[in-house]
């Protein structure tokens, strides 16, 4: 069995996320962190790697980062934000 990746998880957690609803990164930390089973890290440790990927995940273009319910440009969006799939 592959180890669960931090983009793996976001993906599948966007995919499963019904518009208009988007996906929290604290609850792609936390999957992140229960996939893993690494208690030694608790899932806030994770926040910043979940933004890192969110960031390259967006400028590949497979997923989108919401701010206010809008996309945001993934190199200058600052404060918080949601993830989601591209609207089509």
């Amino acid at each position: 069995m592959d180890e669960p990746t931090i983009a793996g998880v976001i993906l599948e957690l966007c995919g499963k996320a019904v518009p208009p609803n988007f996906v929290d990164p604290a609850d792609a930390a936390q999957a992140f962190a229960k996939a893993t089973g690494r208690l030694s890290v608790p899932w806030q440790g994770y926040l910043d790697r979940v933004r890192e990927t969110a960031v390259g995940l967006a400028r590949e273009g497979k997923i989108t980062i919401y701010r206010r319910g809008e996309p945001a440009d993934p190199d200058t969006f600052k404060g918080p934000y949601k993830l989601g799939l591209p609207k089509s």
